[in-house]
């Protein structure tokens, strides 16, 4: 009789049903994982662009899909056509650095020497302890470290070009789904956050919470790292260092690490004119460093990035770093969004917390209220 009852107990059915929804979400992510990438920055795309789209959608709104699709066409001029360029131009860049520190005319290792002939005693020491002032082994190790960059980009590139059909159609499926999530993205997130087990007031929560750290992370730091690295890479040109372009990408890159980004690449060879005697340029150059490269990440960051997100600035750099150090480079938008869902969780955890502790005493005092009258 009792195992009758288990059976048809509608606890069986409802954890058989949990159990099932659990199942089929794990293999829908397992199917997916081969194109993670290109279904996490199709849906970046989606909601970075949505207001645009919503402008197309306000001047066409009989025609959605030709809103997505001009929306898309946009996408592809201003950021993937660019991209593409700067990609090529960039190994162009590094293949020539390459083939300069081979032949010895650029020789990093001389350039160190030239800093440590004029340092102090006790940094010579301290030098000389570690072991860097073997100029020789020092310009081998360099030699060595570049010549293994350029053979993992070689085999970077070798690899796309074996595993092209695969590269294609990642990118054919961030843009069809973009195009997807444009066109019928608020039908599809509403589906999606009603679903969602929780209270509506946190689930519109932690919805607008999620979108707006995405939006304000993706173009407060793009723009950052783009106006950083180009003003860097101008600087280099101005300057007369080869390789300027290699340079602005790298500290374009760096420049996604708040604070202490794009200065570990201008600051050095500042250091280094200024060591060699070029007292004008190493002065102008950390002037324009801090005046105007560091002005930038003092001043946009934290009215694209902080602002919005509403996280102070070492959480947006301790959860940047650790993002990129797990997820890689996509780490710089899933780290702060993770960290920002994890301020937003908690707070709304705590705001439940305080409102149910009160609400015992407020109806003690509604219950007692009566007999005080009486």
């Amino acid at each position: 009789m009792k195992f009758k009852n288990f059976v048809t107990s509608p606890v069986l059915e409802h954890n058989a049903f949990l159990a099932l929804l659990v199942a089929v979400s794990v293999a829908f992510v397992w199917i997916l994982l081969p194109f993670g990438g290109a279904v996490f920055w199709g849906a970046v795309i989606a909601i970075v662009f949505r207001p645009v789209y919503a402008q197309l959608r306000q001047r066409w709104p009989r025609w959605p899909t030709a809103s997505a699709l001009a929306t898309l066409s946009l996408i592809v001029l201003i950021v993937v056509l660019p991209l593409a360029l700067l990609t090529g131009m960039l190994v162009k860049e590094g293949a020539a650095l390459y083939q300069r520190v081979q032949s010895g005319e650029t020789d990093f290792a001389r350039y160190f020497e030239q800093v440590v002939a004029v340092s102090p005693d006790w940094l010579h020491s301290l030098l000389q302890h570690f072991g860097l002032t073997d100029f020789k082994e020092l310009q081998a190790r360099i030699s060595a470290a570049i010549g293994r960059g350029s053979e993992a980009i070689a085999t970077q590139v070798y690899s796309a070009g074996q595993n092209a059909l695969d590269m294609v159609v990642g990118f054919c499926v961030m843009l069809y789904l973009a195009f997807f999530l444009l066109r019928d993205g608020a039908a599809l997130s509403d589906r999606i956050r009603d679903s969602v087990p929780l209270a509506p007031d946190h689930r519109r929560h932690l919805a607008a919470k999620f979108i707006t750290v995405i939006r304000a992370t993706v173009k407060g730091n793009v723009l950052v790292a783009a106006t950083q690295g180009a003003l860097g890479g101008l600087a280099f040109w101005f300057f007369g260092i080869k390789g300027a372009l290699l340079w602005a990408v790298v500290m374009g890159f760096l420049s996604l690490l708040p604070a202490i980004g794009a200065g570990l690449i201008w600051l050095p060879v500042a250091i280094y004119f200024l060591v060699t005697g070029a007292v004008w340029q190493g002065v102008v150059l950390i002037l324009y460093g801090v005046l105007v490269i560091g002005l930038i990440d003092n001043v946009l960051r934290p009215l694209l990035v902080g602002k919005d997100t509403q996280m102070p600035d070492y959480l947006v750099l301790i959860s940047t770093i650790g993002g990129m150090a797990v997820f890689g480079i996509t780490g710089f938008v899933i780290g702060p969004v993770i960290a920002a869902m994890f301020m937003a969780v908690w707070d709304l955890f705590a705001t439940a917390r305080q409102a149910a502790l009160a609400a015992p005493a407020a109806v003690t005092t509604d219950e007692a209220a009566p007999g005080d009258q009486g």
